[in-house]
């Protein structure tokens, strides 16, 4: 028995002296008790082999045999030995689960750098992995809030078509993420970032749409008024009955039937007005707000604005989500659309409606993500360049106007990771030559290299090209101040890639 005593003991110690194979943390309770149980099979231990100097190589063969017998029929042992062989296969098996996960973790994403980096000066990889490190926002995050707006858009103009089937409202088309945030990038700090989305309008049944130029005064931008002309509904038929037509009925009957034309509603005059659909639609996603999904999730506020939607949606411990609805007028069936924004230099009447390439733009760097290869670093030179204007003359939509130049000239296997700092540089250098020449051609007036996914008025394909810097001819002044800020933000690109902050 005194061999069989020694043999329990020294498996319950080699128990006790790895408990960390079960897990990692121990109260200090459970510590201290196990320390005294280590201590007091110690002490058995040496009372053991005390006694075994004692036995006779005889006594211990019978002793060793005996030993053996009883442990055959001891289930406890053969329980307790099954556990400790499950704990030390289960925390091996787990050990050895994480250390594959975090070692493919680390091959994948050293894999496309090692790849993209071949033949590459050691010194530009460090500078692009400190880009990487430093730039504030994420192109990432802007994708991921970008698919969370559409969603909510996508719910929002699914309730509305219920809500005015058959009705003489606006018809109101999917929307179209426009301006830097929908492409991928953002001049702005997150909190002030706005997601833009224009919602193409069309018309209801028995009325059509004619664009006239607005002949009010000469604008900087092309402006152009929606005229709503009455068309005869007759002959036609809407949900299984007749239906009635705004020219041949009379007015009682249609009074009787509370039918009102999209004249009466959102028109001033014949002409289509932009801040009576804007306050419509405002109305309406107030009232809709709890039959979208989103809704579960997010608080929302309608903020003021007069020819736009705004809304600002808050989730809980999470920075507000800015949100900015406008409608535009498709021209034809090109991407050139008429829209209700306003601009930062004029607001025209209510009834006018300005020209906008946004939708076009848009499409374009659609057409770019998917021809580029992956991990293309044209928005991150966008989103690095864009932080550098702050301060000067220079607008957001010069710098995507060089950018967008840029792609078209330079084949887009040129816009890999590896390639960041020459295109960086290539920008700039792009930027300098057009402010020393006085020319920064518009990229859709005039412009040969237009990929043909972009659908343009056969009067912007046969156009000259429009000097976005005809100021600079002008103004000499002016010309000079540009050359000094080109300076400027050269430094600035410098301090801002080696130390992630401008000052």
């Amino acid at each position: 028995m005194t061999f069989r005593k020694l043999f329990l003991i020294l498996l319950l110690k080699c128990i006790l002296e790895y408990p960390r194979l079960v897990s990692d943390r121990l109260d200090e309770e459970t510590r201290d008790h196990m320390q005294q149980r280590a201590e007091y099979l110690d002490q058995e231990m040496t009372q053991l082999q005390k006694e075994l100097e004692r036995v006779t190589p005889g006594q211990t063969a019978k002793a060793w045999g005996a030993l053996l017998w009883a442990a055959v029929h001891e289930w406890q042992f053969w329980a307790l030995a099954g556990i400790q062989v499950l704990l030390l296969g289960l925390c091996w098996k787990v050990k050895k689960r994480s250390h594959e996960v975090d070692s493919s973790d680390e091959e994948e994403s050293s894999s496309t750098e090692s790849e993209e980096s071949e033949g590459e000066d050691p010194s530009e990889r460090d500078l692009a992995r400190i880009y990487e490190r430093r730039i504030q926002w994420s192109v990432h995050k802007l994708a991921h809030r970008r698919r969370v707006v559409e969603e909510l858009m996508h719910d929002l103009l699914h309730v509305s078509h219920e809500r005015f089937l058959n009705s003489f409202f606006l018809v109101l088309q999917p929307a179209i993420g426009v301006g830097s945030a929908c492409e991928g990038w953002s001049p702005q700090e997150e909190e002030d970032v706005v997601y833009c989305m224009l919602v193409p309008l069309k018309p209801p049944c028995g009325h059509t749409f004619h664009l006239k130029p607005n002949t009010t005064g000469e604008m900087p931008q092309k402006g152009m008024c929606v005229c709503v002309e009455l068309v005869c509904t007759c002959t036609k038929e809407q949900g299984g009955s007749k239906t009635l037509c705004f020219l041949h009925h009379c007015k009682e009957e249609l009074k009787r039937n509370q039918e009102s034309s999209l004249l009466q509603t959102l028109c001033t005059g014949p002409y289509l007005d932009a801040q009576k659909i804007a306050l419509w639609f405002q109305e309406f996603v107030t009232s809709a707000w709890e039959e979208v999904l989103c809704s579960h999730h997010y608080s929302m506020k309608v903020l003021p604005s007069t020819r736009s939607c705004k809304l600002k949606l808050k989730k809980a411990h999470r920075k507000p989500l800015l949100v900015e609805i406008i409608f535009g007028v498709q021209q034809g069936d090109s991407d050139i659309f008429l829209s209700s924004q306003p601009t930062e230099a004029l607001v025209p009447p209510s009834t006018t409606w300005l020209e906008t390439y946004a939708v076009a733009e848009a499409m374009f760097f659609q057409h770019v993500s998917r021809q580029a290869p992956r991990h293309s670093c044209y928005l991150k030179c966008l989103q690095l360049c864009a932080r550098i204007l702050v301060g000067t003359g220079f607008s957001p939509y010069t710098l995507k106007t060089v950018v967008m130049h840029l792609l078209t000239l330079i084949p887009l296997a040129g816009w890999c990771r590896k390639d960041f700092l020459l295109r960086l540089d290539d920008v700039m250098q792009y930027l300098r030559c057009c402010v020393e020449e006085k020319r920064l051609n518009h990229f859709f007036f005039g412009n040969e290299d237009m990929p043909k996914e972009i659908s343009l008025p056969k009067a912007f394909q046969m156009a000259q090209p429009i000097n976005l810097f005809q100021n600079l001819v002008q103004d000499p002044d002016a010309h000079a101040k540009a050359l000094r800020e080109i300076n400027y933000m050269t430094d600035q690109l410098r301090r801002q890639l080696f130390y992630g902050f401008c000052t």
